[in-house]
């Protein structure tokens, strides 16, 4: 019974760790690796593990001692502290370093945590990061303010927290800021109306959840990686609903929309502070752990570097190629320290940094209201798996470089030990006469009649039972 209980403990805790790395935009596989890891950590090698964005299954034990766990995964997302307790468990449950019963009450507290800043700091952080972002997109001091109201107002608006309003909740921003922006344009130079879009907008593109659909497709994921592909689609699908919704009242169809020229040329240094803004605002908005932030900036830095570069050298649409493939060494080499930061608190400020500054997701906006529709969406196809293909090339690259190259596991198939035929002996072994299948025979016992006791079994006594026995019967 209280092994039966233990098993119970431990299933309960690989479900709630499945479950928050679920809410901190994990990949499946990844997931899989770190409950195996668990697992064995607590001594249970006969565990195996279903994994998909909604759906979990845990099975220990083997044969008629297995049980099965199932967990259906809810709707949740987690803040960067929490995204940062979460992995301080996870790195104590590998080491076996808590207790089942402890993990889980840690799992609830870790749920059910307060954002260590206040709706007013989070509401001025959302427009920081958004005004990081205009300054990289459309920079011009006239967009860096308007986006900052914009920003502020959707920072307002995601306080609040209701299941049912964060379905609708995409489509309602972005029909605003486009209809705030197409109103506004005609009067105040704010650039390129729709590029100043992506800005405030940026927390909803799913580009996050595109570029790990990729990934765990890459990665023979194909049930999870399908599904997060088609979810990240109907995520833009909504936004661009939105957006064509205000452009329609307001009338800016494709015939008459005319991108406008910024009022005056920024400085160089500004893209510099552009990204010291989008990583303030980051800190701020999603209440991150202080000794994170210089981590998330030095990524940061790294990405919009690598982007750069790989603009000059490949064009704006693969831009994110170069990259993406920059920045994920760094994010994974960072995550390895004592004093780091968690991969996924890393990993996601740049990819809202990489995904919306690329040229095909900003075209894929611009579909809205010009008739490049098609050459549009194709160009958001390829920044998406330019920036996905990065990822994957970086990540085995470090693998390789961090942890060697590492052989294929070959396909096996474990029989069951009641079915196990005996071990078949070396061939030397069988050129020995008495060893078990000998080429020269052997005498095989017949089995016993009855019980006997140790010393009558021995062939001593089995050689000096036999005249006597014969004697009797004379």
């Amino acid at each position: 019974m209280a092994e039966a209980a233990d098993r119970a403990l431990l299933r309960s805790f690989l479900l709630g760790l499945a479950e928050g790395m679920n809410a901190a935009a994990d990949s499946v596989d990844k997931i899989r690796d770190t409950l195996v890891q668990v697992s064995r950590a607590y001594g249970r090698d006969d565990t195996d593990f279903i994994v998909l964005p909604t759906v979990i299954i845990i099975q220990t034990g083997s044969g008629e001692e297995g049980r099965v766990a199932i967990r259906s995964a809810v709707n949740a997302s987690f803040r960067f502290d929490q995204i940062a307790a979460l992995y301080r468990l996870i790195d104590d449950a590998k080491r076996a370093e808590i207790a089942p019963i402890d993990g889980i009450a840690r799992l609830n507290e870790i749920g059910v945590m307060k954002p260590s800043h206040g709706w007013l700091v989070r509401t001025f952080g959302h427009a920081v990061l958004t005004t990081g972002l205009a300054l990289l997109l459309a920079p011009s001091w006239e967009g860096a303010l308007v986006a900052f109201v914009l920003g502020a107002f959707l920072g307002v608006a995601k306080l609040v927290r209701s299941p049912t309003l964060q379905l609708v909740f995409p489509v309602f921003a972005a029909f605003v800021c486009a209809l705030a922006v197409f109103l506004i344009a005609p009067h105040f130079p704010i650039g390129d109306p729709i590029r100043l879009l992506i800005a405030p907008l940026a927390t909803f593109l799913p580009g996050g959840v595109l570029t790990t659909a990729v990934v765990e497709l890459a990665a023979g994921q194909m049930l999870a990686g399908a599904s997060r592909l088609v979810f990240g689609f109907v995520q833009l699908s909504l936004l661009a609903f939105g957006i064509l919704a205000a452009g329609t009242l307001v009338g800016a169809g494709s015939s008459s929309y005319v991108p406008l020229e910024t009022s005056a040329a920024l400085p160089w240094w500004i893209s510099i502070i552009a990204v010291l803004l989008f990583a303030i605002g980051n800190y701020l908005h999603f209440s991150a752990p202080a000794r994170t932030f210089g981590w998330v900036l030095l990524v940061l830095l790294v990405a919009y570097g690598g982007q750069v570069i790989g603009g000059a050298l490949l064009g704006a649409t693969v831009s994110g190629f170069i990259g993406a493939l920059a920045m994920t060494p760094v994010v994974l080499w960072v995550a390895t320290l004592r004093h780091g930061a968690p991969s996924q608190l890393t990993f996601l400020p740049a990819f809202w940094l990489l995904v919306p500054g690329a040229a095909g997701l900003v075209g894929l906006t611009e579909a809205i209201g010009t008739t490049r529709g098609y050459e549009d969406f194709a160009e958001a196809i390829i920044s998406i798996m330019s920036i996905a293909l990065g990822v994957l090339i970086g990540t085995a690259l470090y693998r390789v470089v961090h942890h060697g190259a590492e052989e294929l596991a070959d396909f096996h198939i474990e029989v069951p030990a009641a079915l196990t035929d005996e071990q078949r002996p070396p061939f030397w072994a069988r050129l020995v006469p008495g060893t078990p299948r000998s080429f020269w025979g052997s005498r095989r016992r017949p089995p016993p009649t009855r019980d006997r006791a140790d010393v009558s079994s021995s062939p001593l006594h089995a050689a000096t039972s036999a005249p006597s026995s014969q004697a009797t019967g004379s």
